[in-house]
């Protein structure tokens, strides 16, 4: 195994996110003085976090350190790498490299949001080099299922880190050319100090399919349902998928019409900077699809995860305005469902099915590969590069332990492996590796124009209204005269229904009543939060032992 030089310097090694989770990938590396952060993601809000939108790591570490940050390096064009750019540019004004079709999405995203100021974006190819301080981060190519991906090999004073990203190995890719296993295994020869490796699909064994098998299986399901109109819902990001339908409808006279907004977005920016290439006269409006037979269309749609309100689920629940699904459909959901979403695709396709509409899906049919390496590809990675140090990203819990599996397979001591967690700090010197300390790390919750607003306290509030619901409490009184001068009125929301339930309304009104005469008849008991607390905690003793049910409580009290 390499040896670390005998440097007095540090290296530390901090995931700001994408451990123990899917998606928010972030990881900060830093040399003495300098630091770059690799990626900058978001995740998907999982079903208790009512009413958010998305979920963005805590870059309090960064802010805190932005005068050392060289640099934010992004790996590919996927939402859970660059999705929190925007966020982390309002405060952190750092240049941001990627290859050309990231940084294409990347502008797209960044003109719906106003920063300070303009954003340094600073555009590279796989091989380039890039001095960041005293660290050198190379872009090497890697195979993934969004065109330009790369891994980075961070050369240190004190050896090389090599962050893999997202990637496969694709020998027959659809464009472009395989993984660079080549440069991987002379930095392998070299000596590797640490292999950060991915870990999203290290639990399935062999190899993942290439994306090409999904371009043969389409072709079978056009020739099979030639009368049908064809929907077929898959990643925005996955440009060569989006060709290969686009090509396989060309070839069977079909126009494609495309829909849902990152979808229409992403092969915007992709036929753009030549990523996608369209036969001419193929693709059409949706506005236009009424004016061929259903035979003749390819919808291209978003929503394969079964979020809600993504084209396809507008769809499903006869929602979208232009298309009506029915038995004269086929619609193919060409995607694995992220863990965590098998409920919200399968409530898609049970309403598709609910509504005549034949599903297909990669169960049935091999109409998804996925861009994630599986465990033989895993162990090539740690084969190519020999590493001193391995540490699993990219996953939850399970897959990093399944990937901490594979390199004990490969012969890597127990010792040299770190499982670690989003804010834990990995430092490497002359004398080895360890874990020392942690900085500031965590979530931070976007709901709708609000970054960071919404808490536990407030996620808490709102589970307890959508268990039990709201009852709002309205008296006026006269605290000098200790007079009630109105009400009290009780409103319910998601409690009771009103109408069938007046005796228990009226039951509460007279508990609330007996309160407030009590408070106003005592001296001490006049001050207004002292009333509240009373109503609040008479009312939700009555409710409990007559409903059983713990509705929040809202005391509106005036003082005139």
């Amino acid at each position: 195994m390499p040896k670390a030089k005998k440097e007095k310097g540090k290296i530390r090694i901090i995931p700001l996110g994408g451990l123990h989770e899917i998606g928010k990938n972030i990881t900060v590396i830093e040399y003495e003085n300098d630091m770059i952060a690799v990626d900058c993601g978001l995740a998907f809000p999982d079903e208790d976090m009512l009413g958010v939108d998305l979920v963005i790591p805590d870059i309090t570490y960064l802010e805190q350190n932005a005068d050392r940050l060289r640099g934010i390096f992004l790996t590919h064009g996927h939402e859970d790498h660059i999705g929190a750019i925007p966020y982390a540019l309002r405060t952190v004004n750092a240049p941001v490299y990627g290859t050309k079709l990231t940084l294409g999405i990347l502008k797209h995203k960044l003109e719906e949001h106003s920063l300070p100021w303009e954003p340094d974006l600073r555009t590279v190819n796989a091989g380039t080099t890039v001095r960041a301080g005293a660290l050198n981060v190379e872009f090497i190519r890697v195979n993934h299922s969004i065109a330009d991906a790369c891994c980075l090999a961070i050369h240190t004073p004190l050896g090389t880190i090599v962050h893999t990203g997202d990637f496969k190995l694709d020998i027959t890719p659809i464009e472009g050319e395989m993984m660079n296993i080549t440069r991987l295994g002379e930095l392998g020869n070299k000596g590797v100090l640490l292999l950060m490796c991915e870990s999203t699909n290290a639990e399935r064994a062999g190899f993942a399919p290439s994306e090409k098998k999904v371009g043969a299986s389409l072709e079978y399901v056009f020739t099979k349902n030639a009368d049908k109109r064809i929907v077929i819902a898959t990643f925005s990001s996955n440009v060569h998928r989006v060709q290969q339908i686009i090509d396989i409808s060309a070839r069977h006279g079909r126009k494609v019409a495309v829909t849902g907004r990152s979808m229409l977005n992403i092969v915007g920016a992709a036929v753009e900077l030549g990523y996608m290439k369209v036969p001419k006269d193929t693709l059409i409006d949706i506005g236009d699809i009424k004016r061929y037979r259903p035979s003749e269309i390819t919808l291209i749609t978003t929503g394969s995860q079964g979020e809600p309100m993504s084209a396809l689920y507008r769809m499903a629940y006869s929602d979208h305005q232009q298309v009506t699904l029915g038995r004269n459909d086929l619609v193919i959901l060409s995607s694995h469902a992220i863990p965590g979403n098998e409920k919200l695709v399968g409530r898609v396709i049970n309403e598709l099915a609910r509504n005549g509409v034949e599903v297909l899906h990669d169960a049935a049919l091999e109409v998804h590969a996925s861009g994630h390496a599986c465990a033989e590809e895993l162990k090539l990675m740690q084969a190519l590069t020999k590493p001193r140090y391995f540490m699993p990203i990219h996953g939850e819990f399970r897959h990093m332990a399944a990937n901490r599996e594979l390199a004990l397979e490969m012969g890597m001591p127990d010792r040299n492996i770190f499982l670690s967690d989003i804010g834990k700090v990995l430092e490497i010197d002359a004398k080895g590796a360890r874990f020392a300390g942690a900085v500031p790390a965590g979530q931070v919750l976007v709901d709708g124009y609000g970054v960071g607003d919404v808490g536990n306290i407030v996620l808490r509030d709102r589970k307890h209204l959508s268990q039990d619901g709201l009852i709002v409490v309205v008296a006026t009184v006269d605290e000098e005269r200790s007079q009630l001068l109105s009400g009290p009125d009780i409103v319910s929301r998601g409690f009771v229904y009103v109408r069938e339930n007046e005796p228990l309304m009226e039951e509460a009104r007279k508990i609330v009543l007996k309160s407030i005469e009590k408070c106003l008849g005592g001296r001490q008991s006049r001050d207004r939060v002292h009333l509240k607390n009373t109503v609040r905690d008479e009312l939700s003793k009555f409710l409990f032992a007559r409903t059983g049910r713990k509705p929040m409580v809202l005391p509106v009290i005036m003082n005139v």
